[in-house]
């Protein structure tokens, strides 16, 4: 069920009672085989290809309404749907459909000296919140990872695609009941208000797990107000170093996309470090591109020169998250300054290194501390759906319990069952 709520409700208990639905149908879904979540997935993968006109008519109103209001252009691009992407949408349901249940899988077991036997099996979390902005495909990726996973979600997306997040999660909600499956399984909040986010994120004992998803200002403000447990990336400030040793076309075509193709993404590479060895082979290269895409340059002193209408960095550049065609460029005597630079900037999202050095990758995946680390590849490819996932709830560069782009399997936990015969102990 959608809710909308009004200033003068009792937004807290709305929210409660919200919940306390949502835990119904997640006892429901822990029951729940394989082939009853697969057999709901591929109904919703039909109803969006299906329902696309709707969702498609009711996506242009947002738009419309957006561009109105003055949101930012990545915003907007975020925002609008077409039908290559519901295509794109359904496609990962049905790509979810196709894995493997992580419910009930054992993890490990054993047997103990004294007979009893010990597993370790995944389980669901239980009631899932997800807050999140501008995507509406985050309405139907996170009710398809969530039903694979057996948890129960309630979404929460922005204003501003209230109307297109509405037409999906009809479609979702359609497809469950159709299925036998407790429609309140997937419930969308649509309250405007603020508090409705906090009571949400408070609701301990009600809601097991907040994911945000959104610009470094939403998710502070959910850990912030949560009492309830937030898996979460503030920014992704993502990275590539161009080793002395690496091929220089590679290089500019890695270093190039990495930039281009997508700059308002959280995996869009905002800095760049080049081996001094090597600056003068691919720098120039690089700017030309750079140029041509229309992309701003903030350098270092050093690789000004290199660099035709490069802007000098300041000391804010390095280490911030542009979402824009801007990039931080910065030469490096050694890979261990690459990494140093890495380390003291980074965000432990994603960062890549370009190099025919076996040693030198090897060294970087070791030591540099992030959730993705590329060789040889464009940061871009950090994304749930390329890792084979289906898609993704989130991407995560918390180290405890999940961590990079998270699938149906991260969002379980896991129980022990302990089997005896009469065992007691004395």
């Amino acid at each position: 069920m959608s809710t909308v709520l009004t200033q003068t409700a009792d937004i807290a208990e709305a929210v409660r009672h919200m919940a306390h639905k949502a835990r119904a149908a997640a006892r429901q879904l822990a029951t729940l085989n394989g082939q009853q979540k697969n057999a709901a997935l591929v109904r919703m993968a039909e109803g969006l290809l299906a329902g696309q006109t709707a969702i498609l008519a009711a996506n242009a109103a947002d738009v419309e309404a957006a561009k109105a209001g003055g949101l930012a252009t990545a915003m907007i691009g975020r925002l609008t749907l077409t039908p290559a992407k519901i295509a794109a949408m359904a496609a990962g349901i049905r790509e979810i459909a196709q894995q493997v249940d992580p419910v009930g899988q054992t993890i490990e077991a054993y047997e103990r000296p004294n007979g009893l036997r010990i597993e370790k099996r995944r389980v669901p979390i239980g009631v899932i919140a997800i807050i999140y902005e501008s995507r509406p495909n985050v309405t139907s990726d996170a009710a398809a990872l969530c039903l694979k996973s057996s948890n129960a979600c309630i979404l929460r997306g922005g204003k501003e695609s209230l109307q297109t997040n509405q037409a999906i999660a009809a479609v979702v909600r359609k497809a469950l009941t159709d299925a036998g499956i407790s429609s309140d399984a997937v419930q969308v909040l649509e309250s405007p208000d603020r508090a409705a986010v906090g009571a949400l994120v408070t609701a301990e004992g009600l809601v097991d797990l907040v994911i945000p998803r959104g610009g470094e200002s939403l998710i502070r403000a959910v850990v912030e107000q949560a009492t309830v447990p937030v898996i979460k990336h503030y920014k992704g400030v993502c990275h590539i170093y161009i080793d002395k040793d690496a091929d220089p076309d590679m290089a500019v075509n890695v270093a190039y996309s990495a930039k281009v193709d997508g700059c308002a993404v959280c995996n869009t590479t905002e800095c760049l470090l080049v081996h001094k060895d090597i600056a003068a082979r691919v720098l120039p290269r690089l700017a030309a591109r750079f140029r041509d895409a229309h992309v701003e340059m903030r350098s270092d002193t050093r690789s000004l020169g290199l660099l035709q209408n490069a802007k000098l960095a300041n000391d804010d550049d390095w280490g911030r998250e542009f979402l824009d065609l801007i990039i931080a460029i910065r030469q490096v005597n050694s890979m261990d300054e690459a990494i140093a630079h890495i380390d003291q900037y980074g965000s432990q999202h994603t960062d890549a290194i370009v190099t025919g050095n076996i040693g030198a990758a090897q060294k970087f995946v070791q030591q540099v501390d992030s959730a993705s680390v590329m060789v040889n590849a464009s940061t871009r490819w950090a994304d749930g759906y390329e890792y084979g996932l289906g898609a993704e709830i989130g991407i995560s560069t918390d180290k405890l319990h999940a961590r990079g782009p998270m699938g149906a399997a991260d969002l379980c936990t896991y129980k022990f069952i302990v089997t005896g015969n009469g065992h007691i102990r004395a």
